[in-house]
């Protein structure tokens, strides 16, 4: 009837006109809008809004999800191509909306889509998104009502500028250097440019223009070789910063005015420093791939540091549960609950770095020059079947326990999310991703030398276990 792996951990993502065709999408709605009957009982009439990334199926499946929508009595406010994160600021922002629908398929490549769904103002995942399958293969959805549901349009984008502008006003231009904003022909530079020029500064936008078929590179910021075009732009235009969006913009990628690249857990350093300067004891929030440079700098600065497990639906849920001001992913998912709504924006992440910089009135790269200089790999994937990727982590925990040589070099072992060993001049991590068939691993190290000892000691491990 339906693909049952197209129901991630995170989303809904699958391969358009494949596994998500128009009749998979039909079903994902109808089983979303009877979870959400539920989930809002007694309330027997719903609203939620949708908005759309620049796939190229896009608009087909809004129309397919808002016609499926009426047919079951909700309605539907579309709030057309936008930002994932302005579908979130819809739920905070439209008046009694039960949920939200954002049809992206984020930074993947261009022959998939998929979706991203929120019950009240929060995304769900997990079990949750389980449930939308298990309605659809158990018969469980609801039947077409008599009362039609209405289809609606705002414009979301005017509402999202005007209300960050104001809450930026106070920046007015304060430097003349121009900022370089790479959208990666996805939807982030719809808003991000105005917003910017709204407030003084010279703005140079690249690739602005939305194309699912991305042709000039991938819209992943993370990824070294997408910000290429970046870096040459900056130093052609001898500008501040740099910014790079993934397809949908709710991940941020950095570059300094020398385009050297600032990495998730560095953007975190600097917004916690700004953050924990009037917030002693503030909580921040990050994932077990982060450089423990990012954590003894939340501590020295006066802050809680809290180690967590990757995802962004995690993360965010982690945030709120311990009410921490900020959260972030090596990824590029920034999630401010300081001065804001809790979810990923990395729009308004690059309104919070440029804040920064004007308050200390220096360049960027003089922010990072005393965090103390370690040697950290790219995150790494090794193949491993789906049926032994989880129990890899705790089986080479106890190699590791058991191995004599290494006793005098742990400090510690993590496993909140796979194994993350602690040495005593730097650590290892090993986990299963959650949406592809292999283990993702880091290592860093206080030389070049400990970082590749960690890595060889890890790795031979592995392959003893994966042998087995």
């Amino acid at each position: 009837m339906i693909d049952k792996s197209i129901f991630r951990e995170y989303d809904i993502r699958g391969i358009i006109d494949q596994n998500l065709n128009e009749k998979a999408v039909r079903l994902i709605a109808r089983a979303y809008g009877s979870h959400l009957y539920k989930k809002s009982s007694p309330k027997n009439q719903l609203t939620i809004s949708i908005g759309m990334d620049a796939r190229v199926s896009s608009e087909k499946f809004f129309k397919i999800m808002a016609d499926e929508f009426s047919k079951i009595g909700i309605n539907v406010i579309g709030i057309g191509l936008c930002p994932t994160p302005l579908l979130y600021y819809s739920l905070f922002s439209i008046k009694d909306l039960d949920g939200g629908v954002m049809i992206t398929g984020s930074h993947n490549p261009p022959e998939y889509n998929g979706f991203k769904i929120c019950v009240g103002k929060d995304t769900i995942y997990g079990e949750e998104i389980q449930e939308l399958y298990q309605i659809i293969i158990n018969n469980k959805m609801v039947s077409d009502r008599e009362q039609k549901g209405d289809i609606s349009y705002f414009d979301i984008k005017k509402s999202y500028i005007d209300y960050i502008t104001k809450q930026f006003s106070h920046l007015n231009g304060c430097f003349k250097q121009s900022i370089v904003i790479d959208a990666g022909n996805g939807v982030g530079n719809l808003v991000a440019p105005k917003i910017l020029r709204n407030l003084g500064f010279n703005v140079i936008d690249i690739f602005s223009e939305p194309d699912g078929n991305f042709p000039n590179h991938h819209p992943d910021p993370t990824v070294e070789k997408n910000l290429e075009t970046l870096k040459k732009r900056v130093l052609e235009s001898n500008a501040i910063l740099g910014i790079g969006y993934d397809g949908d913009a709710d991940r941020i990628g950095a570059i300094d005015e020398n385009a050297n690249i600032i990495w998730g857990d560095q953007l975190m350093i600097l917004y916690s420093r700004d953050i924990l300067e009037n917030s002693k004891g503030a909580k921040i929030i990050g994932e077990v791939k982060c450089s423990q440079t990012m954590y003894d700098d939340i501590a020295k600065n006066g802050g809680i540091p809290i180690m967590w497990r990757t995802g962004h639906s995690l993360i965010k849920n982690k945030l709120k549960d311990e009410k921490a001001a900020i959260a972030g992913e090596m990824s590029g998912h920034i999630f401010f609950a300081d001065r804001y709504f809790g979810y990923d924006d990395a729009i308004y992440a690059t309104l919070r770095l440029v804040e920064i910089i004007c308050k200390k009135k220096v360049k960027l790269s003089q922010l990072l020059q005393n965090i103390p200089k370690t040697f950290i790999t790219e995150e790494i994937r090794f193949n491993c079947p789906e049926d032994k990727k989880f129990s890899i982590p705790e089986k080479l925990k106890a190699l590791i326990i058991e191995d004599k040589t290494l006793k005098n070099q742990i400090k510690d072992i993590i496993t909140i999310d796979g194994v993350r060993i602690i040495f005593e001049d730097g650590w290892g991590l090993v986990r299963a991703s959650n949406t592809q068939s292999v283990l993702v691993m880091r290592f860093e190290g206080n030389s070049l030398e400990k970082r590749d000892f960690y890595r060889t000691v890890i790795e031979n491990k592995l392959q003893i276990l994966m042998q087995n």
